[in-house]
Parts: C-alpha cells; sequence; structure tokens
C-alpha cells in the first residue's frame, strides 16, 4: 500500500534512510532487454550524496547489486529486484531531537498516521529513498529505446537561467545549461549555507522524440500521471506542462499551438502544451517543470513543539544540502522515465 508506482510497469521500493538498505522490485518489465549494475550506477552517480560543496557530505557510494531478473546481461521477464547498502549512516544527531516535530518535515503527520515514526533521518520519507526510482529509471530509459529524458535547473532563488547549452549541464554542481548563471547561483547556495539556511529553485526536464498517442483522454492521462510522478518526489511543491501558470494571461489565440503538415509529418509553430493534448502526447517535446522547496533541514533556530505539546525550540545539525535541487535533476528524470515507459507499455497492449 502507497509504496507501488506504475500499473504495467510496477516499481515497489522498500528500506529507510538509516536502516542497513535500500531497494526495489521492478515488475512488468519485458524480457530481452540489455541490462547490468552499469547501467543503474551511472545515473545513481548523478544522484548520490557528497558530489560537491553544496551538497550533503553524507558519503555514500550508493552501489546497487542486481538479485534477479536479469541472467546473461539481459532482463528475463521476471521482476528486476536490487539493493543499496546505506554504508555512512550517522543517527546520533537524531537522538536529541526523537520527540521533536521538526518544521517542515513529516514528523508530525507520520506520528498521527502510524502512531509512531523512524525519527533517524526521516526514515521512510526521507530523500535517500529517491536512490531507488533513479535506480529503477535507468530500466525505465532501457525501455524508451529512442525516446531521450534530460533534466537541468533553471532557477535557484532569484537566479535564472539567460540561455541553454545542454553541454554545460553536467560540468556544474547546480546542473544549469548556462556557466554564467550557474556560477551565480553556486554564490548564492554558499551564502544561505554559511548563515545556515537553505534556499529553493526551479528544476525543468524535457522528453524528446516521445510518439503520438501516449495516454488516455479521461483516467489515466499522460500529464496528470507525470504531475502525479513529479509531486511524489520530496520536497517538490508544484508543477507545471508547457507554458503552465502562465496560461492565465494568455488568450486562446496566444496559447492554442498552430499546425502544420509536412509530408506525413505534423508539426507545431508552438509549443505552450507541452507535448501533451487531451492527456495524449501529440508528439512535440513534452516539456514540465518543478518547484523545488529549500531544504527543511537548517540550522537556524525554529519554533517547533514535541510529543507532549510543548512549544520548544529547535535548530536541526547533521548533514544536509542547503539546496536540493541539483540532486532533484536525476530523479525527475527517472520518475519522466517510469511514466513514459508504463504508457508506451499500455500503448502496445491495447493494440494487441
Amino acid at each position: 500500500m502507497s509504496n507501488t508506482f506504475g500499473r504495467l510497469l510496477r516499481l515497489t521500493s522498500w528500506g529507510e534512510s538509516h536502516g542497513p538498505a535500500i531497494g526495489g522490485v521492478l515488475d512488468g518489465c519485458p524480457a530481452g532487454i540489455p541490462l547490468c549494475e552499469r547501467d543503474m550506477q551511472k545515473d545513481l552517480d548523478r544522484r548520490k550524496p557528497g558530489q560537491s560543496a553544496i551538497s550533503t557530505q553524507r558519503k555514500e557510494p550508493d552501489e546497487v547489486k542486481i538479485l534477479s531478473g536479469v541472467f546473461d546481461g539481459k532482463t528475463t521477464g521476471a521482476p528486476v529486484a536490487f539493493v543499496i547498502e546505506n554504508r555512512e549512516k550517522d543517527s546520533a544527531h537524531y537522538d536529541a531531537i526523537k520527540d521533536i516535530y521538526r518544521p517542515g518535515h513529516a514528523d508530525y503527520t507520520m506520528d498521527m498516521k502510524y502512531g509512531l515514526r523512524d525519527y533517524r533521518g526521516g526514515g521512510r520519507t526521507s530523500a535517500r529513498e529517491t536512490a531507488v526510482r533513479v535506480a529503477a529509471g535507468a530500466v525505465a530509459k532501457k525501455i524508451l529505446g529512442g525516446i531521450t529524458i534530460v533534466g537541468y535547473t533553471v532557477q535557484v532563488g532569484d537566479v535564472e537561467i539567460k540561455k541553454f547549452d545542454e553541454t554545460e549541464i553536467e560540468k556544474n554542481p547546480v546542473r544549469a545549461p548556462d556557466a554564467e548563471a550557474a556560477e551565480r547561483m553556486v554564490k548564492l547556495i554558499e551564502k544561505v549555507r554559511k548563515e545556515g539556511d537553505s534556499i529553493g529553485g526551479m528544476v525543468e526536464v524535457v522528453a524528446e522524440n516521445v510518439p503520438a498517442g501516449l495516454g488516455a483522454p479521461v483516467y489515466g492521462k499522460l500529464n496528470a500521471d507525470l504531475a502525479a510522478a513529479i509531486m511524489g518526489i520530496n520536497a517538490i511543491k508544484g508543477v507545471e506542462i508547457g507554458s503552465g501558470f502562465k496560461c492565465v494571461t494568455m488568450r486562446g489565440s496566444q496559447h492554442n499551438d498552430p499546425m502544420e503538415s509536412r509530408g506525413s509529418n505534423v508539426r507545431f509553430k508552438t509549443n505552450h502544451a507541452g507535448g501533451i493534448l487531451g492527456g495524449i502526447s501529440n508528439g512535440d517535446l513534452i516539456v514540465l517543470r518543478m518547484a523545488v522547496k529549500p531544504t527543511p533541514s537548517i540550522l537556524r533556530e525554529q519554533d517547533a513543539i514535541n510529543k507532549n505539546r510543548d512549544n520548544v525550540k529547535v535548530s536541526v545539525e547533521g548533514r544536509h544540502d542547503p539546496c536540493i535541487c541539483p540532486r532533484v535533476v536525476p530523479v525527475a528524470e527517472a520518475m519522466m522515465a517510469l511514466v513514459l515507459a508504463d504508457h508506451l507499455l499500455l500503448q502496445r497492449s491495447a493494440r494487441i
């Protein structure tokens, strides 16, 4: 319950932040797809902690081990199970605040739901779980074939990108496609970190070569499934597709994407729809943006309450990201890949 994602391609994740390991089972993966641990590791290395001075200094190698579903380098059609050990977990910082509900965290809501919670790093609610999604997303990308997915940071605080150069994304620690903006983003993140604070931003993910026809007109809309998948990522507070919230100031004559035929090909002159019309992909780029909230774990003293409903003060020590955007990028790519792969398999089954 609530730990499984997808319909034909189903991911079930398990594990907690400070437990012995985290892992997943990806069921519904077609047989015959070339797959090895290196395929997963490449994306896991982009998400793992301790990559730069502006990320958490928890040093987890995030080494993945495939347990089932692969034989002689290819998927067998059986569930692909995998595990990632938690090797550098330090729970000591959490002992002093185990009975305190931290502002911005799920401490209070988890207690209200279950009557107990794992206070070590947030337990099941920790963003540590997203490593499982990234590993599964690497498999989904293989199912997608020629469909490519690229994510990047477009804004941190009030610093926005002004130009786009895809080659710059993996060259800077914020994963921004604008070298000059990336430099200013890093300075801003370093500033708020020294102040014991954190800062939010915006991440964009684009899928190219998505065929027209994926999705459904009522329930199971592609845009609805994508929005749900992205909103399910820790720290995401808003999602928009195409022109998104800008459409509120536009007229129909501005927002509609004019079409033209080029032989057997259909071309859209603009892409305010973000590649999806009526819940179904139209063959254009799928463009999705997400608002990433500031990391709630900060050193600054904040007002909080404890289990006895006493008013207390709390500052959260430990190793935390002052800005989550760079590490959200591979997670968002993975969730988009999982949704698109699921819809691709659904479309194939609909035509059998």
